[in-house]
């Protein structure tokens, strides 16, 4: 989970970037119909610990990958502003010399900047600063820019559509480690901030996102924006929570099972304080609770001990791991271990066939270098998120995910996610070659 955005009194002078107002006119929605754009996706749970996509961004346009993060709110690039801390990704500094600054005075500034004693107009610029502090800790401090983004629509068209983009120049924690694997974060939120909102704002899509995660060591899978590829049969929907305020993806977690049988919890343990559980790409693992988590954990535990399984303390690459016979090569390989974890998100009744997410164990597990197989359901209060559960990448893996801020609902369905979409072009790959 990305976290939260804040205040950032900096002011930073880029040279050949305009501080004017004239920046509202690409916010301003426009009527050209709906389209879908499809992007691969790179990366696995482990050992790389996230997906990401690759985006051109410029004129003339240049690649470079994103974290994707559906639990944060602003997209942002590593940048030359000159750059404070930064650790360069694969594809160098974002140069903003050509990108224009959006003005504080514009309504997506109060919005990145919501909750803060934020003063625009500091020092004399009307530029809008921003700092995004994340759940683990690592942050991003930098200035808005509105710079071209080019898309590729599944009628095999490209386009190119200004976006409003965060130019990091000073990152601290896990972000400021170095080589890193991304340019910058890719967020997905149904803040009015985050890019799916902006494309449906200009009228280019509907506000829907999907994706489709792949498992294994190659992982991989694809993003899209926009409605036609959403499956017109075999979707599970729940409906989202909390709607407007809260722009996260969050619905009602009812009950765990853990083989079928029901995960017994006290009162309203399973929801957490804020009564969801909430669906975040950018999140390696799913967090349960401390209460769930232990309940969970005991009975998983117990399945372990039974199948002659024993825990390995030395191996830190999770909380808990085990050990077999001989090292394990895959998930499948101690799949006779374990069972089947069942999200229930509620919604059975006599018209109902129920909202619920089945886990089999590579919906839950991994194998580590040394041979042992880890749990990936860590405790949430072990990241600072005591108060919500949080499915992440591990648990969504093999899924098609759909994000449907028109209809305010989140469904998934199982799928392949080696096999992309068939409604694409040769452009689909190009990106990573």
């Amino acid at each position: 989970m990305r976290g939260r955005e804040g205040a950032c009194l900096v002011v930073v002078l880029l040279p050949a970037a305009s501080a004017s107002s004239s920046s509202s006119s690409s916010l301003v929605a426009t009527n050209n119909g709906n389209a879908t754009a499809v992007v691969p996706i790179r990366g696995n749970i482990y050992p790389d610990g996230l997906y990401y996509m690759a985006l051109l961004v410029g004129r003339p346009a240049k690649l470079y990958f994103l974290d994707m993060d559906t639990g944060s709110d602003l997209t942002w690039l590593q940048c030359d502003a000159p750059c404070r801390s930064c650790a360069p990704g694969p594809h160098g500094l974002y140069d903003p010399r050509k990108a224009e600054l959006v003005d504080c005075r514009l309504p997506v500034c109060s919005h990145v900047q919501s909750g803060s004693s934020y003063s625009c107009n500091a020092g004399g610029v009307n530029q809008c600063d921003y700092d995004v502090e994340y759940a683990d800790g690592s942050s991003t401090m930098g200035v808005l820019m509105q710079d071209f983004i080019t898309l590729m629509l599944i009628n095999g068209t490209r386009t190119q559509r200004k976006a409003v983009l965060g130019c990091g120049y000073d990152q601290q924690g896990a972000l400021a480690q170095s080589p890193a694997s991304t340019d910058g974060v890719l967020g997905l939120s149904n803040s009015k901030v985050a890019l799916s909102s902006q494309l449906a704002e200009q009228g280019i899509i509907n506000n829907v996102i999907g994706h489709c995660l792949a498992g294994g060591s190659n992982g991989g899978g694809y993003l899209f924006f926009g409605d036609e590829l959403v499956p017109s049969w075999g979707m599970t929907w729940a409906p989202l929570l909390g709607r407007p305020a809260m722009e996260n993806y969050q619905t009602h977690l009812y009950s765990i099972r853990y083989g079928g049988d029901k995960v017994e919890m006290n009162g309203d343990e399973l929801s957490g304080l804020d009564g969801g559980t909430i669906f975040d790409s950018g999140t390696s693992f799913t967090y349960l609770v401390p209460e769930v988590y232990k309940t969970l954990l005991a009975v998983i535990q117990e399945q372990a001990t039974r199948s002659g399984l024993v825990q390995v303390e030395s191996d830190d690459t999770l909380p808990f791991c085990w050990r077999g016979a001989s090292p394990f090569q895959s998930v499948s390989d101690v799949s006779r271990y374990f069972k089947s974890v069942t999200l229930d998100f509620g919604g059975s009744n006599w018209f109902s066939t129920g909202r619920t997410m089945d886990l089999t164990p590579d919906g839950y597990l991994i194998i580590s270098t040394q041979g042992n197989v880890c749990l990936g359901i860590l405790d949430a209060s072990g990241a600072s998120i005591e108060a919500m559960n949080i499915v992440g990448d591990i648990s969504m893996r093999g899924y098609l995910v759909v994000y449907d801020n028109v209809q305010q609902r989140i469904g998934w369905i199982r799928r392949n996610c080696h096999n992309r979409p068939t409604r694409m072009t040769n452009q689909f790959t190009s990106l990573f070659n």
